[in-house]
């Protein structure tokens, strides 16, 4: 009698080569497993492969999604400027969709009941993964061994991996962070990090060079983007994965694009966070400048309200949501005109927009020069200003300090 099948989202780690082991012997099912490489660190893929393989999985597959990635996921995150809780650049909560996605073409493609993920109960990521198979097909099952085993630290695991056949690379409990990176850049939490008082220590640090130790003159970089999606760096047309790659390396080396803070999970705890976004921050910090040359007034200060509701729905795994669709349809209108480059100084550890320029600017010189060949009408505002201040005039005769009523009904 056939068993039945569960796809796990597998990353050659210790949590999820254990979760292979359990998932066979636990819940009696034949395991497919899924990898996929969405540029994080990944070195020596077949061996992950081949490691899934030698602990009995029916099939792993080996997916290179870093360009689908970039060009479904990061063009929309960037659109919307996606700052969660206005502090730092979505990251897992970007990958986690895909990755789910994958995950489901996968378990059709074998007819399997469940899929599984190696995702903590106090964490993000099982809600986004829960939430993102579950609503692309609502009668799949998930598994969450993490959640379930009596496993309780790293080394409960590093024993259960020696007694079940799972290799176990030297230095397994060594390692004191948790670690999730991609293209977009890396978080970093747990180890010494969790008292929020304690500094970063220095090996917290990959993709950052500590801004003490950067050049002692500037770099400059000029973003060109099309529609709101970067296309060039200094002229040079690239996709936009190479772009983010290339542009991760510019910044890092300049000690850009570290943050450490506190952030407020979906599960109700705070947690102290520290992220390397190189890219991230430069690409956000440059489309901002651009729209801000590019968009209508009222239009730019909706979406900034929109934004921060984009960013808290992807944060909190609806990224396949009808809310998620509509606001992306609004985030898109947007960037018609968001056409043009920007110019950015690096140094020790900042990066400072120097200057921008669009064909759709709506910028008017005449309009805001002071010499005297301006266009605007200043005495067209002696009649604004009576218009906008005449209930603030009313309301101050009748009921502001000054008033008989406010002396005799305060």
């Amino acid at each position: 009698m056939s068993k039945e099948k569960v796809v796990l989202a597998y990353s050659g780690g210790l949590d999820t080569s254990v979760c292979i082991k359990w998932l066979q012997e636990e819940k009696g099912l034949d395991v497919i497993c899924v990898l996929g490489n969405v540029g994080q660190e990944l070195h020596g893929l077949e061996y992950k492969k081949q490691k899934a393989l030698d602990l009995g999985v029916i099939d792993c597959h080996v997916l290179e999604l870093k360009d689908e990635f970039a060009d479904e996921y990061l063009t929309k995150a960037i659109a919307a400027n996606s700052m969660y809780e206005n502090k730092y650049p979505l990251l897992s909560a970007l990958s986690r969709p895909l990755l789910a996605s994958k995950l489901v073409d996968i378990a059709h493609q074998y007819d399997a009941k469940y899929v599984a993920h190696g995702c903590t109960g106090k964490g993000n990521d099982q809600v986004r993964f829960e939430a993102s198979i579950l609503t692309l097909d609502p009668d799949l099952e998930v598994i969450a061994p993490v959640r379930e085993w009596d496993l309780k630290s790293r080394p409960d695991e590093v024993a259960y991996a020696h007694e079940h056949g799972v290799p176990v690379p030297e230095g397994a409990n060594d390692n004191p962070y948790s670690i999730d990176d991609n293209l977009w850049g890396r978080a970093i939490e747990c180890g010494v990090l969790e008292d929020p008082w304690n500094e970063p220590p220095h090996d917290v640090w990959v993709m950052t060079k500590d801004p003490e130790e950067t050049p002692d003159t500037p770099t400059y970089v000029d973003v060109d983007f099309e529609k709101g999606v970067p296309v060039a760096l200094d002229g040079e047309k690239l996709p936009l994965a190479a772009l983010v790659e290339k542009l991760n390396q510019v910044a890092g080396d300049n000690g850009y694009g570290r943050l450490d803070l506190m952030e407020n999970r979906m599960v109700g705890l705070k947690s102290r966070e520290c992220y390397e976004v190189p890219a991230a921050l430069t690409l956000i910090t440059a489309h901002k400048a651009l729209e801000d040359l590019t968009l209508e007034r009222d239009v730019l200060h909706q979406k900034l309200y929109l934004e921060q509701t984009w960013a808290t729905c992807v944060y909190n795994g609806q990224w396949f949501s009808p809310l998620k669709k509509a606001l992306d349809a609004f985030m898109a209108e947007t960037q018609k005109f968001v056409t043009g480059t920007v110019r950015l100084k690096f140094f020790k550890g900042h990066c400072t927009v120097m200057g921008r320029k669009s064909p759709c600017s709506l910028y008017d010189y005449g309009l805001a020069t002071y010499d005297r060949d301006t266009t605007f009408d200043e005495k067209a505002a002696v009649g604004f200003i009576e218009i906008e201040t005449l209930s603030l005039k009313t309301w101050a005769k009748m009921q502001g300090p000054t008033s008989l009523a406010a002396q005799n009904f305060s």
